[in-house]
């Protein structure tokens, strides 16, 4: 797996390590709101249903962050642009803690996913420009990875500080190290070669006239994101809410989730490590079959050992699955439309897997049975996954320059 870091200059390094992080403290940002669903709820005298809306809305709003940051990327550069997205979707963030009612509470949160939408693509884009295109498995694995990293630390900052700063001072606490970042980004991080390369030989490249000359990838690529957010969201989203019903205290909520997510962060470093070996779409078939099995102690059992088992398990082979996609749409991307096209058809399938959340949250309702409501939407989209992966297409290995 390592072997993919050898011969890495001190700027590649610098790049990957820079996209990784605003993907982490992003993540995090997102994930602090999954466990405080109830505490919100009562302080603003509504129901825990129509607080999770606001994912929902965080979720329509970020494939416009998606395109509009990608297509400034795509203009103006990788770097400077990621530096005012961090700053973005870090201030509306923070502004979570000073909402004074429900429909402010809404606005911040939707604001937030237009600067959440923008930073995937644009570190995912500059990290496979920059590297060798033999690192690019590891590399898809290690930038996912931040979005089990920064559940893992909103998990920990939920776990320790929740019981002394509340559901408001927890916003607060990733607003330091986001902003830190920013000048990181100024002082050691480059701009992608292939970006410097083409701004040399200046071509205007419409992201609407390559989406209608590739309609079908385009689609395809749109149809395939909104079956993975459905199978991340769904495994994650609901699960604090969850184990909440069962009664875990804070502390046991939190060292769970800090535990399936270091669950989920080696899946992605194993299985997108493998794809650059035994391809993309072969390996994401694998971890999403592999998923399966593991929903019967994640969702139906009630013995804490076996809960603990299950969600690691699942966690571990759904965001392996996830690991291979920053590599996969970036070789799928026509060319000139890096900085925004994976960006925009993940952040598309986001959109369209936004009423995951509320969807779950109604099965549970309707039916009585946090089971059921955790265990359908991950079986029926593995399988759905697998079938979309079997048929599709892969670009594996290919020259990105001339892509």
């Amino acid at each position: 797996m390592f072997e993919a870091l050898s011969g890495w200059t001190s700027r590649q390094k610098h790049v990957v390590a820079a996209s990784y992080l605003g993907w982490t403290l992003d993540a995090m940002d997102f994930f602090l709101l999954v466990f405080v669903f109830n505490q919100i709820a009562a302080e603003f005298h509504t129901t825990r249903g129509t607080v999770a809306l606001a994912t929902t809305l965080t979720l329509c709003f970020r494939p416009l962050g998606a395109f509009i940051f990608g297509r400034l990327a795509d203009r103006y550069g990788r770097r400077p642009i990621l530096m005012i997205n961090i700053a973005i979707y870090s201030i509306f963030s923070a502004s979570t803690a000073f909402v004074p009612d429900l429909t402010t509470f809404f606005i911040v949160r939707a604001l937030f996913g237009i600067g959440m939408g923008g930073v995937w693509g644009i570190g995912a884009s500059l990290s496979m420009e920059t590297i060798n295109p033999k690192s690019r498995g590891f590399v898809s694995g290690l930038l996912q990875s931040g979005y089990c990293s920064g559940y893992l630390i909103a998990s920990a900052i939920f776990a320790i500080l929740f019981v002394h700063v509340g559901w408001r001072g927890i916003f607060l606490v990733g607003l330091i190290p986001s902003l830190l970042l920013i000048p990181y980004v100024w002082f050691v991080v480059e701009e992608s070669p292939l970006y410097k390369d083409a701004a040399k030989k200046p071509v205007s490249v419409s992201i609407f006239t390559a989406l209608r000359q590739h309609w079908k990838v385009s689609l395809y690529c749109i149809i395939l994101m909104t079956a993975f957010n459905h199978f991340s969201h769904g495994s994650q989203d609901f699960y604090p809410n969850y184990m909440q019903h069962r009664g875990f205290s804070p502390a046991l909520l939190g060292t769970i989730a800090i535990l399936y997510n270091i669950g989920g962060i080696i899946g992605c470093w194993l299985f997108a490590s493998l794809s650059q070996k035994y391809g993309r779409r072969r390996i994401m078939i694998t971890a999403a079959l592999l998923a399966i099995p593991t929903v019967l102690p994640w969702a139906f059992s009630s013995d804490v050992g076996l809960i603990i088992l299950g969600t690691v398990g699942i966690n571990f082979f759904v965001q392996g699955c996830w690991s291979v996609i920053p590599a996969h749409l970036n070789e799928l991307a026509p060319a000139g439309t890096r900085g925004t096209f994976p960006g925009t058809v993940y952040q598309l399938g986001n959109l369209f897997a936004s009423g995951c959340l509320p969807m779950q949250i109604w099965i549970q309702e309707t039916t009585g049975s946090y089971s059921w409501a955790l265990a359908s939407v991950p079986l029926a989209v593995a399988v759905i996954i697998t079938l979309l992966l079997w048929k599709g297409p892969e670009a594996h290995g290919v020259e990105m320059k001339g892509a």
